[in-house]
């Protein structure tokens, strides 16, 4: 008997823890105070090793969720009616992430300061989708494998020489362009590697769509992510270092000495293994709401914390002078707060757009019968100066 897939909770769930650690890690990261920040604590270690989960889950979740939505339609190729959608969303992502970026006062002077310029999370998350759409449309008419071996590829390609392009300075590149390829300027996220891991998101979302229906696909799931994830974080380094020695090759003791990248991907696949082992318990409408929620979420704790704006931000006022117990305290209530104006923002969604739909035709209308008043008074001041001009000359 076959168990159609027809929902995966556990996704949802992943995307919504993913974004609640997000947000008590910018909190903690950005207000507590550095004489706290001691490596050999265990509880802050604990705290620093997970926080740095977070972002490799966060976009491996978001590949895989695209990249499931786009196959399960119906259409392939530029039919698709989720290739349109998946271009409008990444550049819609790229958008925000600029504009969050503003600063009101700055552009009252006439200026756009150089942080406008710099790339984050949302960014790559949007520039990653329409390179995954780039890819389906590419391999759209050939087997679904050439389209896995192109993502898997890519997630390998951009890890394995992260210790050789990390060393570039990508100075024959604009700054704006620059900053999605190097972190020199400031830049937070860059989209080489962590396109990688939106990707192998990606990559895994092909394998859970071809065998969405087969019975077993969940203990095979969990099984294998098990044990790849364990491979990956206790062993991949030593096999790296083994490869060095057998091939000699500068490159895999590189990634030895510093290998981040496979490591984290293996936390990803334990963190899959762990939320489908528990697939059945998450099932919660409000954890399924913060899951579908991300993005509001993610716009609110940017302009709360770091000020989007107006520069106004909690960043600004507390940067570093917390104590680690209003610090956590605060990461609660923060978490809570950006949650809470998200999914309420969701429940009245459709009110508030037509509100803004509303302000918007009312602005359009004042707008335009001042331009017509404007217009007559003008005219009437043309007329005004011909007469005296004619009088003048009389």
């Amino acid at each position: 008997m076959k168990t159609p897939v027809n929902r995966l909770f556990f996704i949802d769930a992943m995307r919504a823890w993913a974004i609640l650690m997000m947000l008590q890690g910018h909190f903690i990261d950005g207000l507590l105070d550095p004489a706290f920040r001691n490596p050999e604590n265990s509880a802050y270690s604990f705290w620093l090793y997970f926080r740095g989960i977070t972002a490799p889950v966060f976009f491996t979740v978001s590949g895989f969720i695209f990249t499931y939505l786009l196959l399960r339609a119906p259409q392939k190729g530029f039919a698709n009616a989720r290739v349109r959608k998946g271009v409008k969303r990444g550049l819609q992502l790229i958008v925000i992430g600029y504009a969050l970026r503003l600063n009101i006062f700055g552009i009252l002077k006439g200026q756009i300061y150089n942080g406008f310029f710099l790339v984050d999370v949302l960014h790559c998350i949007g520039l990653s989708l329409l390179v995954i759409v780039g890819y389906y449309l590419l391999t759209s008419k050939l087997k679904s494998v050439v389209f896995g071996l192109l993502l898997v590829g890519t997630t390998v390609m951009l890890f394995a020489f992260e210790p050789t392009y990390k060393q570039w300075s990508f100075q024959w590149l604009p700054d704006f362009m620059a900053n999605y390829v190097t972190k020199a300027n400031g830049s937070v996220f860059t989209i080489i590697p962590w396109l990688g891991y939106t990707t192998f998101g990606a990559a895994v979302s092909l394998l859970f769509y071809k065998f969405k229906e087969y019975r077993f696909l969940y203990p095979l799931a969990i099984l294998i992510s098990s044990l790849l994830g364990f491979v990956l974080i206790n062993y991949s380094s030593l096999i790296f270092l083994e490869l060095n020695r057998y091939t000699h090759l500068a490159l895999f003791k590189s990634i030895y000495s510093n290998n981040y990248l496979f490591i984290r991907l293996g936390d990803v696949l334990v963190v899959f293994a762990v939320f489908m082992f528990i697939r059945k318990l998450l099932t919660s409408v409000t954890l399924l709401k913060i899951g579908a929620n991300t993005l509001a979420i993610y716009v609110i704790h940017f302009i709360i914390l770091y000020g989007s704006f107006t520069g106004m931000g909690l960043y600004k006022f507390f940067h570093h002078q917390l104590t680690p117990e209003i610090a956590i305290g605060g990461a609660l209530m923060f978490m809570i707060a950006c949650t809470f104006l998200a999914l309420g923002y969701d429940r009245h969604e459709a009110e508030i757009k037509k509100n803004m739909d509303t302000v918007g035709i009312q602005l359009k209308t004042y707008a335009q019968i001042g331009i017509k008043q404007l217009w007559d008074v003008l005219q009437k001041l043309r007329q005004l100066v011909l007469r005296l001009l004619a009088t003048n000359r009389n």
